[in-house]
């Protein structure tokens, strides 16, 4: 059988490049949250992760003694997450840009400044929420 050119074969019978677009229902459900705990996983060999999810252990219980309301204790356990999800993704950028190679290149280095400034941005964003909430809690 005379070998076929992969542009000339229909696109209906190229195997899927990625097998999670054509699932549907609660096996596209399982299979994306055994994607999101690997995430976490590697996540987790990150040391700046690795603090801020011990942190959050302490942080989120303590939300709910330090907020008065159920929207301060929101505020206050969602901006400790918000950090992990921004050095997640932070983590995903950087990785993204070392698999092309180790060379220097101006783009790469914005690439990772940028997220690294996101990262900052989020934990001055959850400082001073806490900070607000504990000067709430402490004056009368």
């Amino acid at each position: 059988m005379p070998k076929q050119n992969p542009s000339s074969i229909p696109a209906s019978e190229h195997p899927p490049v990625d097998a999670q677009k054509h699932r549907k229902g609660l096996s596209r459900v399982w299979h994306a949250a055994g994607y999101s705990i690997a995430g976490l996983q590697a996540g987790w060999h990150e040391t700046a992760f690795r603090q801020e999810a011990i942190a959050a252990i302490f942080l989120i219980p303590a939300a709910f003694w330090l907020g008065r309301s159920w929207t301060e204790i929101v505020l206050l356990a969602g901006t400790v997450m918000l950090v992990m999800m921004v050095e997640l993704l932070n983590t995903g950028i950087e990785c993204a840009i070392d698999r092309f190679g180790g060379d220097w290149h101006e783009l790469s280095k914005r690439a990772k400044d940028m997220g690294s400034a996101a990262v900052l941005l989020s934990l001055l964003l959850c400082g001073l929420t806490w900070a607000m909430a504990l000067f709430n809690r402490l004056t009368p």
